[in-house]
């Protein structure tokens, strides 16, 4: 089968490697009918050690199930799935805890697992706590939006979660990212009163208007911290979702956070350190980590079919697996937002 391995920095590739194949009597098979980039993917595209051997690509895909385990109960061959970017058991603590990011059995696709999912097809471990099964055929229109159920929508709701995002409050999203953007669906469907975006791009700021957002900031730095004090009656925002990961977009969240305010983090921490005094001092509740998007597709997902939210709307490039390269490239370069795959 075809799959997209990441040999260095920049050097991503198409190429045959084995069949995947049922291994535990917990796996299934999926053959993969849409699958994405994501802006995670883009910090190994920019920082990755050269191998011989190639990191496996992609951890979000919908397809359908070729082949199941002997002990897979809840999906079997033919049915149409969600697959998170997590695979997980479904039945130690965590996952009864709905953090199924922190499985005692899980692990990432994507990853060190060898697992990818930019690829013709994928096994999945655990597949019972795993993969959700989808109520709709797999030319549905509203594909785009079921697959960002596997990562960005998913990650934007945790965000808008930790961040004690409700009705009433005022929220900053600071960067405008897939998951930026899904975190202000997130945030408007949590009622929130304000909701502030922090970005620069055109087109991505007037989705984020469609999406919900009331206020725009573009300056960075000590200009945007005092922006949203502006915008926010000098006291800042109560709820803050810090989509990039960068340390300077921490920064800006903890700056622009009111005091006793809350900051949910899922933009993947590309620094170390947090500044302690400074969210000491304001009372800051700081939360967040690798979203449990499985957690999440029960309440969004009812939402995607009534059309309520169209998460999907990030997508603004579609290729085929063998010009996944050219994509990485172009969101690379901020050509694209969010690259879909469609095999």
């Amino acid at each position: 089968m075809r799959a997209t391995l990441m040999y260095a920095a920049g050097d991503v590739r198409v190429e045959t490697v084995p069949d995947a194949t049922i291994i535990d009597s917990t796996d299934a098979v999926v053959r993969v009918t849409h699958a994405c980039i994501c802006g995670s993917d883009l910090w190994p595209y920019k920082t990755l050690k050269p191998s011989e051997t190639g990191r496996r690509m992609g951890h979000e895909a919908i397809g359908v199930v070729d082949a199941t385990g002997s002990d897979v109960h809840t999906v079997k061959a033919g049915d149409l799935v969600v697959m998170p970017f997590a695979f997980s058991d479904g039945t130690c603590i965590f996952c009864h805890e709905g953090l199924q990011t922190a499985c005692l059995h899980g692990g990432f696709f994507g990853m060190d697992s060898g697992l990818g999912a930019q690829a013709e097809a994928v096994r999945v471990p655990y597949a019972d706590g795993t993969l959700v099964a989808l109520p709709v055929g797999k030319d549905d229109a509203l594909m785009p939006s079921l697959l960002t159920l596997a990562d960005v929508m998913g990650t934007g709701q945790h965000a808008a979660l930790m961040a004690k995002v409700g009705p009433g409050k005022s929220v900053a999203v600071v960067g405008d990212g897939a998951v930026g953007l899904c975190g202000v669906i997130a945030a408007r469907r949590l009622g929130a009163e304000q909701i502030i975006i922090l970005g620069r791009h055109a087109e991505r700021i007037a989705l984020a208007r469609e999406f919900g957002a009331t206020d725009v900031v573009s300056e960075r730095g000590d200009a945007a911290v005092e922006r949203v004090r502006d915008l926010t009656g000098g006291y800042g925002a109560h709820s803050v979702l810090e989509c990039v990961g960068l340390a300077e977009s921490l920064e800006t969240a903890i700056n622009i956070a009111r005091p006793g305010g809350a900051i949910g983090r899922v933009g993947v921490p590309q620094s170390g350190t947090m500044p302690a005094q400074q969210t000491f001092f304001k009372n800051l509740t700081i939360a967040g980590g690798p979203a449990p998007a499985r957690a999440y597709i029960p309440e969004l997902l009812p939402d995607i079919l009534a059309g309520k939210i169209q998460p999907g709307r990030v997508f603004d490039r579609v290729v085929g697996l063998d010009e996944v390269p050219e994509g990485y490239r172009a969101m690379n370069n901020r050509e694209a937002l969010k690259v879909l795959i469609t095999l």
